[in-house]
């Protein structure tokens, strides 16, 4: 733990290596800063998270459409222990898919797309909320005084 020259500021901790905090990390901000992949000698790339009030998970990928204009989309095999209330987004890449929709809800780690040409790609993000024992237990007030 460091703390500048200056008396009024924070202090600082460094780590080198792996941090596990078994509990509740709570800041202003958070952020990943990386060498610039097209120039690392001199320059870093940051960016911040997204914040939410609820624990969400965010997986996204892409599916390509079979012959009857469908596909199905496997998640791993802990996504439901781990997750529920799911959210879907669809987009559908290199023409317009009007009918594109969620065919099936996420049922045994697996989702349905339907509604579009066959051989189209579609971009998909599946948002669940977590639901483990831990998140259950652990759940954070939104709003708290100070």
């Amino acid at each position: 733990i460091m703390r500048d020259a200056d008396p009024n500021t924070q202090y600082t901790l460094k780590v080198n290596g792996n941090l596990d905090i078994s509990g509740i990390m709570a800041a202003q901000t958070k952020q990943f800063k990386i060498d610039h992949p097209l120039d690392p000698e001199h320059k870093y790339l940051t960016h911040t998270s997204v914040e939410s009030p609820e624990m969400k998970n965010v997986y996204d990928g892409v599916a390509t459409l079979d012959g009857n204009g469908e596909a199905v989309v496997t998640m791993p095999d802990w996504f439901e222990a781990l997750n529920g209330d799911f959210r879907y987004q669809l987009t559908a890449i290199g023409a317009p898919a009007p009918g594109l929709f969620i065919a099936q809800e996420i049922r045994g780690n697996r989702f349905r797309i339907a509604g579009g040409q066959p051989g189209m790609k579609v971009s998909w993000q599946v948002t669940g909320i977590r639901h483990d024992e831990w998140a259950r237990k652990n759940r954070q007030p939104i709003e708290g005084y100070k």
